[in-house]
């Protein structure tokens, strides 16, 4: 199989500030593209795999993914990530309560630096993770598992998740 993708970063905002004589303005137009084509290792820009999915947690709810042999793509193909080099997570807008995304405790892929680490993402917010070139080893059995937690046992989650990576 192929893989081509472009994820881009961007930003413009201006930030003015009325002085007594003058208004300053901070213009800010901030791009980043990162483009991805078929190939693995540690070349920047070389993937070729990706999974992605839109997921329901329950309150209270835990679920671990695990990136190195229980995912299938769209075409039926278990995917077994040896790198990941981009993460994309959307909590969904009617959330009432945030998707946690955790390096998980024994077996977390090493996505954050410390087990136990992880960053909640709010209804309505995105977490996007980048690194084109090396991306994060995964390794079966010690370092394969990314960990989602609903933050509230009030309701149920929704998110969004995009991995793109590479086999070798």
């Amino acid at each position: 199989m192929a893989f081509s993708g472009k994820l881009t970063a961007a930003l413009q905002a201006t930030l003015t500030g009325p002085l007594d004589l003058s208004t300053p303005v901070d213009p800010l137009d901030f791009s980043k593209i990162f483009d991805f084509a078929t190939g693995t290792g540690t070349t920047s820009g070389n993937a070729d795999m990706s999974w992605h999915d839109t997921r329901t947690l329950t309150a209270s709810a835990t679920e671990n993914l695990d990136l190195a042999g229980s995912l299938t793509n769209a075409f039926g193909t278990t995917q077994t990530f040896a790198r990941i080099k981009a993460v994309i997570v959307f909590a969904a807008v009617a959330n009432t309560n945030n998707v946690n995304v955790i390096r998980e405790g024994t077996n977390g892929v090493p996505l954050f630096l410390a087990a136990g680490d992880g960053v909640p993402v709010l209804p309505g917010g995105v977490f996007v993770w980048v690194a084109p070139a090396a991306g994060v080893a995964v390794t079966a059995g010690t370092g394969d598992l990314l960990t989602f937690t609903n933050s509230a046992g009030s309701t149920s989650v929704t998110y969004s998740i995009i991995v793109i990576g590479a086999s070798a």
